[in-house]
C-alpha cells in the first residue's frame, strides 16, 4: 500500500514528481519517535538530481528530530504547492483546489562531510537567496553549529489536479 496512488487520473509520473521537488520549496518531513509517535516538521531542501535530498537541522543533538532519526532512520516526506481553488457551481461542497504534490518514503542520514556542507549551503542560497544579496564576509562560519541530514529516496509518487473537476 505503500507509495501507491488510488486516483490514478491525479498521479503524474515519476520523472514528474522529481522535476516538481527540485523547484518546490517547503518539505514537511515525517519521522517516528520510541514511542511510536509521528513527528513532522517543515524544512528548506535541497534537491538537486538521483535520489538524493537534504535537509538541515541546528545543532541540537537532543532536538525531537535528531532523536527520532536516530532511533529510526526511515522518514517520509511530504511536499506540496496549493494552486487555484475553483468555486462549485451549485454547491460549495463542488468546490476543487488546484495542486501539485510528492510524497517520499525513504531512509535519512546525518552528513558530517564539510565540502558537503558547503555545497549544501550554496545550493541553499541558490535556491531560496536573492542573487543581488551581498555579504560583508564570505563563507559559512556556523557550519560546525548545523547538522547535515542525506535522504536516499527509495519511493516518490506525485499527484496534481487542475482543479477543474473532481
Amino acid at each position: 500500500m505503500r507509495g501507491t496512488i488510488n486516483n490514478k487520473r491525479r498521479e503524474i509520473s515519476e520523472q514528474e514528481a522529481y522535476h516538481f521537488i527540485k523547484h518546490a520549496k517547503v518539505a514537511h518531513v515525517a519521522t517516528v519517535g520510541e514511542d511510536g509517535y509521528p513527528y513532522v516538521i517543515p524544512f528548506v531542501f535541497v534537491y538537486e538530481e538521483g535520489t538524493k535530498l537534504y535537509v538541515h537541522i541546528g545543532n541540537l543533538r537532543e532536538s525531537h528530530f535528531w532523536s527520532n532519526v536516530k532511533n529510526n532512520p526511515r522518514v517520509s516526506i511530504e511536499i506540496s504547492e496549493m494552486g487555484e481553488i475553483v468555486p462549485g457551481k451549485k454547491y460549495a461542497c463542488q468546490s476543487a483546489l488546484g495542486y501539485t504534490s510528492a510524497v517520499i518514503f525513504g531512509t535519512i542520514k546525518h552528513i558530517e562531510d564539510d565540502e558537503k556542507k558547503v555545497w549544501f549551503y550554496d545550493c541553499l542560497w541558490k535556491k531560496y537567496g536573492d542573487p543581488n544579496w551581498t555579504f560583508e564576509k564570505g563563507g559559512y562560519p556556523a557550519l560546525p553549529k548545523t547538522e547535515l541530514f542525506e535522504v536516499e529516496i527509495e519511493k516518490i509518487t506525485g499527484k496534481y489536479s487542475d482543479a477543474m473537476g473532481h
